[in-house]
């Protein structure tokens, strides 16, 4: 399920509970609106509002987390790829196959992530199977170095290879993380009775209405933003590109 349809079965949902309150209100009986059960049910729901605000402050700060971090792996590996690129040139014209293999890849990856058609749902398991960098590794493990200064750009070049390897397992294994299932629902859960109690001693009118929409709009929101920078390379929200770019620039040149 995409995180914007998460985010409206929240706005429904939650909203759905407000106006159940609303309705709810009518049938209570007198003694149920006295200012102690008002006052009981306030405190109830502060309670719950405050674990609700806690819990989502922590889990968009965590996702937030996930982004910046997929962000830093995307730049780091654009500057690797760079780099091996003119270690490589250095080396001679016997590594022509290997960059042309890295540009190659490169360029596909660019095109599968970020795909001018927004509906386009990448194919990162794609990605997560290609095995370039291995390839790429095995290529400059052929080379037969003449020199010591190629031998000392062959060693240089594996290491390099080798760390890109690890960034990008590491950036493979970030994509696949997801928030628990069981935990979503207990905070939707929270949240709906959170709304029900909003609505149970409001008067029914246009403004309240508004205002528990707009409530109910701002946390699904939140729940948006969770989702999405959760997940960013499968996303609307998405590091940017611009490292790769700057990477294709150089690479084979």
């Amino acid at each position: 399920m995409s995180p914007l349809t998460i985010a409206f079965l929240t706005f429904v949902g939650i909203f759905g509970c407000a106006l159940f309150g609303l309705f709810l209100s009518k049938f209570l009986p007198e003694h149920h609106l006295s200012d102690e059960s008002k006052e009981t049910v306030r405190l109830a729901a502060g309670l719950v509002a405050t674990m609700v605000a806690i819990v989502l402050g922590m889990l968009v700060s965590s996702a937030k987390g996930s982004f910046d971090e997929m962000n830093n792996g995307i730049t780091q590996m654009g500057a690797k790829i760079i780099q091996l690129d003119q270690v490589l040139a250095h080396y001679g014209p016997e590594t022509k196959e290997a960059r042309d293999k890295m540009r190659t890849s490169l360029i596909l990856t660019v095109k599968t992530i970020w795909s001018e058609d927004a509906t386009t749902h990448p194919d990162l398991d794609s990605i997560a199977r290609s095995t370039t960098t291995a390839d790429v590794m095995m290529m400059i493990r052929k080379l037969d170095p003449q020199t010591d200064t190629q031998r000392q750009i062959k060693a240089q070049a594996l290491q390099i290879d080798g760390e890109l390897m690890n960034l990008r397992w590491t950036i493979v294994e970030q994509w696949h993380k997801s928030l628990p299932k069981f935990f979503l629902v207990v905070l939707g859960f929270w949240m709906a009775m959170l709304f029900t109690s909003f609505g149970l001693f409001a008067r029914r009118n246009a403004t309240v209405i508004a205002a528990l929409c707009i409530a109910a709009i701002s946390v699904s929101g939140a729940v948006f933003l969770i989702m999405e920078l959760s997940n960013p390379l499968s996303g609307m929200i998405k590091p940017s590109p611009a490292p790769f770019y700057k990477a294709l620039e150089f690479i084979g040149k």
